[in-house]
């Protein structure tokens, strides 16, 4: 049985730059020693899933990757306002109790103080704004 820790990675998936930052990700945290989920590839998102009609098969896969995962990554990137399936998948993830970590690295801030909506920002456990202190802080929970 495979007892590495399993990180649902969330996060906007809808640019080939997000998809490639999700993928440099995972694999950074594959090195490390976790087991990823990741909904662009493991959770059966891809054009022609859309085009076929299979949205309930996505929503499934992806709610299985949470209910089997131990820590949601939520990449908080895209300005002030957080990508809505990140958001869904983190307010479930919080309602579980499970752990739920924040990575901002864009420098748009929302409102005067804060980093992201006040919501997102209060039902993380952490929130890191580089790559390095994301995977510092992962070190914990290894």
């Amino acid at each position: 049985m495979d007892d590495k820790k399993q990180i649902y990675l969330a996060g906007p998936l809808f640019s080939q730059a997000e998809r490639d930052f999700n993928v440099l990700l995972r694999d950074m945290l594959a090195e490390m020693g976790f087991s990823v989920f990741l909904p662009q590839e493991d959770g059966n998102d891809t054009e022609s899933s859309r085009l076929e009609d299979r949205q309930r098969i996505i929503f499934e896969n992806d709610i299985r990757g949470l209910d089997e995962s131990d820590i949601v990554l939520a990449v908080l990137d895209g300005g002030s306002d957080v990508d809505s399936g990140t958001a869904w998948e983190m307010g479930y993830a919080y309602a579980k109790g499970m752990p739920v970590i924040g990575l901002k690295t864009d420098f748009r801030t929302f409102g005067d103080e804060g980093i992201v909506n006040l919501m997102m920002e209060m039902s993380v456990d952490a929130l890191e704004r580089n790559i390095e202190g994301i995977l510092k802080l992962l070190e914990n929970y290894l």
